[in-house]
């Protein structure tokens, strides 16, 4: 997939890995669409790369279908989808005194998992219909966030390393059945980085955290993040697999 001149639709771009990945594609020469709750955040990251910014809540179906038919039409077709959009709560199955976190699973898993389907179904409509009109190319790239929390969630990730599990098992049903469109599908699966969910932990937490991973040790950047989801489109026999991005760690039980 050649970035320059393609239309990138990216969720939760209003900071963090969303918006690294914006600036990075639009480095390459892409045309960003700038999707976040924040409309005021995303505001800013659009103006800054010239792009489009459209708030928007990726659980609420109805507002990203006008959201995608409004970014189709005011800059064509998207080739590229990543969602970052995604929220990482905590907390036990059953808490120390008894209580339950049904309402903070459910939660997790609509916005991280059902969100992220839910884009991904609006936009791959987007590319399907391009496909119709142009046989035989490739028409879309397809990367959603997963987590290595998917393999080895630690106590309390339960909501979480499913919501992400689940999104990592979409990549290879998703990819076989878009193909005949030339559509790929993949997931990041990032390990701990500099985002907001990591910024506010204590110096001597993260000097902890960054000494159990292999190398390098430290936190990963948002960049890196970045970086691999443009190796991911302009790469053509990636596809329908989850790749984790961790520099070797493997999450302690808690």
């Amino acid at each position: 997939m050649d970035i320059k001149n393609s239309h990138c639709v990216i969720t939760g771009a209003a900071s963090g890995l969303g918006a690294a990945t914006a600036r990075r594609l639009h480095i390459a020469g892409a045309h960003i669409s700038v999707l976040d709750r924040n409309l005021e955040a995303a505001t800013q990251i659009a103006q800054e790369l010239g792009g489009d910014a459209y708030g928007l809540d990726v659980c609420n179906t109805g507002q990203v279908e006008q959201t995608i038919a409004a970014l189709t039409k005011k800059a064509g077709t998207p080739r590229v989808l990543v969602n970052c959009a995604g929220i990482g709560k905590a907390a036990r199955i059953v808490g120390r005194e008894g209580n339950l976190s049904i309402e903070m699973f459910q939660q997790t898993i609509q916005v991280n998992l059902i969100g992220t389907y839910i884009m991904m179904s609006h936009v791959a409509r987007e590319m399907i219909a391009a496909a119709a009109e142009t046989p035989g190319q490739e028409h879309g790239v397809i990367i959603n966030t997963a987590s290595v929390a998917y393999q080895d969630g630690q106590l309390g990730q339960a909501a979480y390393a499913a919501s992400k599990g689940g999104i990592a098992s979409l990549s290879l049903p998703a990819a076989r059945e878009f193909s005949r469109f030339g559509i790929r599908v993949m997931a990041i699966a990032p390990g701990l980085f500099e985002t907001a969910m990591t910024e506010t932990l204590p110096d001597d937490v993260r000097a902890t955290i960054s000494a159990q991973i292999p190398y390098p040790q430290r936190l990963g950047l948002a960049d890196e993040y970045a970086r691999l989801a443009e190796n991911i489109i302009t790469n053509p026999y990636l596809n329908g697999t989850t790749i984790r991005l961790d520099g070797a760690m493997r999450l302690p039980p808690k």
